[in-house]
């Protein structure tokens, strides 16, 4: 068993006091918070004092660790920052992992990489581990061994009554299942315990095409005849990415629109590449960086910005991939479109498609589109909106993970049995709604 852990002092901050704007600070830059009280959290006896303080003055709570999503309900509330909660616990006999409520993915990766295995982790190794399994978790391996969420053993959490508990499938089967898909509205865990899965390499990568020169649309065409053909050890994902005419861009990229198809593959490399033959047969390609590499670099496959910046991001859960309609969202989104707009198209079913004890939606979905827009609210919906409302027939739904941002629209996060069972719960468990609710 191994431990990585660093924790400096607490603090709690308010308006004006020096460190107040610093502890606000995460990646998600275009969102005003102005919490009355910051409690700079670094052990879960100090979460409780927090939220026990919160109830106690009528205030909500809202959380934040790396700073990727907004928090709710923290504006004249209170917010609990996590980012010092940061030890990740491997026990390779088990095949399990603790990470605390701070922790990034990719101290997860580098901790059980030794072992020759591997978290359920998204593409960037900036997420916050416990938000992103919250809200379910859809990862790089995503198709052949479902959501994040379905491999959690336990979950440390706070709830409204200011109480520390242990939460399992056995303990208290309700609060398990409402905190793996919606736990931002039952309480703050401060670690949990998930399980790891015997993977040390795997086939990945890119293939990126110059929009100029291949029709985005095309791509997207055969992107999904193929996606018909291929087994479920393989996720992968289709995106559209317009790069400004900046020097701080290579020049590959520069005033390029670059479309991409992303695979993540864990069966043989031989065999990977033959099932990616016919993707390198739709034209010239800018860059092909498929290859057998270690799972340690697995963050290399979508390479996401790793730098703060302000965007607005909302999806779409798709019955089905229409095509013709997908091609309208990738005109209203394409070059020349402003703000900049990303669009990213994940496969979904496999593994994805499984029932399990949680409250994780729409797993009926065989693909979700992403957009996300390099702007504030206000631009970047009246961007979005327009092209999401061309999917409209095929939507079944929108997944939390993505709503970047866009935490104001709850509709669609659930289909309508799952929501009066989550709102059922959150008023037997916060029925102060201290937590905002779901």
């Amino acid at each position: 068993m191994s431990t990585v852990e660093s924790n400096p002092g607490k603090r709690v901050l308010r308006p004006g006091d020096a460190g107040y704007e610093e502890e606000l600070a995460g990646f998600q830059t275009g969102f005003t918070r102005r919490p009355a009280v910051v409690h700079a959290v670094t052990c879960a006896d100090d979460v409780v004092a927090a939220v026990r303080q919160a109830a106690a003055a009528g205030l909500r709570v809202g959380v934040q660790a790396t700073g990727h999503g907004v928090p709710g309900g923290a504006a004249g509330g209170v917010l609990i920052s996590t980012r010092r909660m940061d030890a990740v616990t491997v026990d390779a006999g088990a095949r399990t992992v603790r990470v605390e409520a701070g922790v990034r993915w990719g101290d997860v990766v580098a901790a059980a990489a030794p072992s020759g295995l591997a978290p359920l982790n998204g593409s960037s190794p900036g997420v916050g581990a416990v938000g992103y399994t919250l809200g379910g978790g859809l990862g790089v391996l995503a198709r052949e061994f479902g959501y994040a969420a379905d491999h959690v053993r336990s979950l440390d959490v706070v709830t409204a009554d200011g109480r520390l508990r242990r939460v399992t499938r056995a303990s208290d089967p309700d609060l398990y299942w409402a905190l793996l898909g919606a736990g931002h509205a039952f309480g703050v865990v401060t670690a949990l315990e998930t399980a790891l899965v015997p993977v040390a390499r795997l086939y990945g990568g890119s293939l990126a095409f110059d929009g100029r020169r291949v029709d985005p649309v095309a791509v997207l065409r055969a992107y999904e005849r193929w996606t018909r053909t291929v087994p479920d050890r393989l996720t992968s994902s289709f995106a559209v990415v317009p790069y400004p005419d900046v020097p701080a861009l290579p020049p590959v990229l520069r005033g390029r629109r670059v479309v991409s198809v992303r695979v993540a593959y864990t069966g043989p490399a031989a065999e990977g590449e033959r099932l990616v033959a016919p993707l390198r047969e739709l034209g010239p390609v800018l860059a092909d960086s498929l290859r057998e590499l270690p799972y340690a670099e697995s963050h290399t496959i979508h390479g996401d910005p790793d730098f703060p910046h302000t965007y607005y991001g909302d999806n779409a859960v798709l019955s089905e991939l229409d095509v013709d309609a997908a091609a309208g969202l990738l005109s209203l989104t394409g070059a020349g479109a402003s703000p900049m707009t990303v669009v990213q198209i994940n496969q979904l079913g496999g593994a994805l498609a499984r029932s399990a004890p949680n409250s994780v939606p729409h797993r009926e979905g065989r693909f979700l589109v992403r957009v996300l827009a390099t702007a504030g609210r206000d631009r970047a919906r009246a961007r979005l909106d327009p092209a999401l409302a061309l999917l409209e027939p095929w939507t079944i739904g929108r997944a939390v993970n993505f709503a970047f941002g866009a935490g104001d629209r709850r509709r669609g996060l659930y289909g309508p049995g799952t929501r009066e069972r989550l709102a059922g719960l959150a008023s037997r468990h916060d029925p102060a709604s201290l937590f905002g609710g779901v």
